[in-house]
């Protein structure tokens, strides 16, 4: 996956990755015991194609060992324990904190975006730069896979509904980004991630994954 130029200034992308034990419970029923490492594999993936971006650095904010243990030895990638335990906003929250005070741009990205192109992710922060705060829809058009803003104006609004939440407060970006836009939350997501074409964790998964499921793709 080639680097995609973005240059200064220089932006913080946050990425939430949540305990690993209770990530995309709504996979379960379709990908059975390999729930914990496709959410692991995406997540992975999300990381490594947005640390794929110039000008980008990386903190995850997880209190799962095993999701720091295989983001740690990515480029410009660091990692700060979810010491809140109170959700997605509060832990971005946490980790813009953690940054100390600062001029620089920040972003949250969600971690279930194993298609990610790092040109998309660079396309959607250029655009940023121009607004007060930003923000880009998932594919259904309620969530949200992306939020940006200065430092000093950070202040995500993740969870249902967020979409909504967010065009209260910031510019939608409407970009031609479908990777940047497809998270997975269900079996049908996936597979239409993987018609985008995913990372090289999440792939080395799907042929492991329950015959059942596979036939979703078709």
């Amino acid at each position: 996956m080639a680097h995609a130029e973005l240059g200064p200034p220089t932006w913080t992308v946050l990425v939430p990755v949540k305990v690993l034990t209770t990530a995309k419970s709504r996979l379960a029923p379709h990908v059975g015991a390999l729930r914990r490492d496709l959410a692991l594999a995406m997540a992975v993936d999300t990381v490594t194609a947005i640390a794929l971006c110039d000008g980008v650095e990386v903190l995850v904010v997880t209190d799962d060992a095993d999701a720091t243990a295989a983001v740690v030895g990515i480029a410009d990638v660091h990692v700060v324990p979810d010491l809140p335990g109170a959700g997605i906003n509060a832990a971005l929250q946490h980790g813009a904190a953690s940054l100390g005070p600062s001029l620089r741009h920040l972003a949250a990205v969600q971690a279930d975006l194993p298609s990610l192109r790092p040109a998309e992710l660079a396309a959607a922060l250029r655009a940023a730069l121009r607004m007060e705060q930003a923000f880009v829809a998932d594919a259904a058009g309620t969530g949200t896979t992306l939020y940006a803003a200065p430092a000093s104006r950070f202040a995500p609004r993740f969870g249902p509904g967020s979409a909504a939440a967010h065009r209260e407060v910031a510019e939608e970006l409407r970009l031609d980004v479908p990777t940047l836009r497809r998270d997975v939350d269900t079996i049908d997501d996936l597979w239409a991630a993987v018609r985008l074409g995913v990372g090289p964790r999440t792939a080395a998964l799907l042929p492991s994954l329950p015959a059942h499921s596979a036939e979703s793709a078709c």
